[in-house]
């Protein structure tokens, strides 16, 4: 079970309501990344990326529009997965 500090709601583009857990915060190209996993799909465990940015005291999460930055975050999050299989 998730740590409930740790669930992030979002609303989909569809307006539905996602829960994740925070996994991991990253950064790259001095950009923070959160690594969020759905809280209600048990079965798949596939990382979702976004970006981190902050307005104020509090924290946005973003999608990542951008084909080459989400390229670069993803290959940085799967060369973090090597490193700790070694």
């Amino acid at each position: 079970m998730a740590n409930e500090d740790q669930i992030i709601e979002t609303i989909d583009e569809n307006g539905n309501l996602i829960k994740f857990e925070l996994y991991d915060i990253v950064e790259v190209d001095e950009q923070e990344y959160a690594l969020l996993l759905p809280v209600d799909d048990e079965e798949d465990d596939e990382v979702v990326l976004m970006r981190l940015t902050t307005e104020g005291d509090e924290y946005l999460l973003e999608t990542i529009d951008d084909d080459d930055e989400f390229e670069k975050v993803a290959a940085y999050v799967e060369n973090m997965d090597d490193e700790d299989e070694e």
